[in-house]
């Protein structure tokens, strides 16, 4: 398919008023400065050709894509289209829509994961992470339980296994400490119910068992750089992983090589490179009825 002379990108930032197209490279950023909030949404229908995988394919870490199919009787392949999907990690896949609507886009971005461990978990698969199955087995569980769970003496029986066990196979493989693990799952949390809910901070700091809002909003900043305030205007969870991932290397905690390209470290023009590996499954929003659940 030719490429049209319109293209196929559009950032979609705060405060979500309006798309801005852009090329064959993504804005640039300060130094050092993650994409707080900020999308890449796809128009397929302009253009679905190999240029186009490999940009988002190798966009940034925390900026999230949002694919937006072609028209039903400009799909050639279903099954080429969910490669390209799958290969991208997109955080939503939507409909057919000639000119999406900001206010639409917005709620999608706000879309809490449908399986947050697992969808955190692939995240970090994407940003390079390579570990054994046990090991992406143990991370996923601890996100999960970290709902429920406060202490690391509580998550290591839960687990069926030592707190030295359970440290020295996280630490052996260049992992944060379990209790980061932990620690950040609560916050991730936070971040979900801070853009789905009007309860307030105070409420979903004891919701989670912090003494007050306070101390969940010092240790949103000592985690991931941000403030609740900030993860309320900014909508999304990608950058909010990749605050933390960002963080724990600064701190000595993480010891894996960040594939794909990391913002402030990186030239912002995409370069033919080796992507990371894609997740298993892609979140497909709002398929039923056009053949491709």
């Amino acid at each position: 398919m030719p490429r049209s002379t319109r293209s196929p990108f559009s950032l979609f930032a705060p405060p979500y008023d309006r798309l801005e197209a852009f090329g064959e490279s993504i804005p640039a950023h300060a130094p050092g400065r993650l994409p707080a909030g900020e999308a890449v949404v796809w128009q397929m229908a302009r253009s679905a050709n190999a240029l186009d995988l490999q940009i988002m394919r190798d966009r940034p870490g925390g900026l999230a894509l949002i694919v937006v199919l072609p028209p039903a009787r400009e799909l050639v392949s279903e099954a080429d289209v969910l490669t390209i999907v799958e290969r991208c990690r997109p955080h939503s896949v939507l409909p057919f829509h000639p000119e999406p609507e900001p206010e639409d886009l917005a709620v999608v971005l706000r879309r809490p994961p449908e399986a947050l461990p697992v969808d955190v978990t692939d995240y970090l698969v994407w940003r390079g992470l390579r570990v054994d199955g046990d090991t992406r087995r143990l991370i996923r569980r601890t996100l999960e339980l970290s709902g429920e769970l406060r202490t690391v003496s509580g998550l290591s029986r839960a687990l069926y296994l030592s707190r030295r066990a359970l440290g020295r196979r996280f630490l052996s493989r260049g992992l944060p400490a379990p209790s980061h693990w932990l620690q950040f799952g609560r916050v991730l949390r936070a971040t979900i119910q801070l853009q789905t809910t009007d309860d307030s901070l105070f409420a979903i700091a004891e919701g989670l068992g912090y003494p007050d809002g306070f101390a969940l909003s010092n240790q949103m900043k000592r985690l991931t750089s941000v403030r609740p305030s900030t993860i309320r205007e900014c909508l999304g969870w990608e950058w909010v992983v990749e605050g933390w991932l960002v963080d724990e290397r600064r701190r000595g905690g993480l010891h894996f090589e960040l594939k794909a390209t990391t913002w402030g470290t990186s030239p912002r023009t995409i370069s033919p490179g080796s992507p990371g590996q894609p997740p298993r499954r892609p979140r497909r929003a709002a398929l039923a009825g056009r053949g491709m659940s």
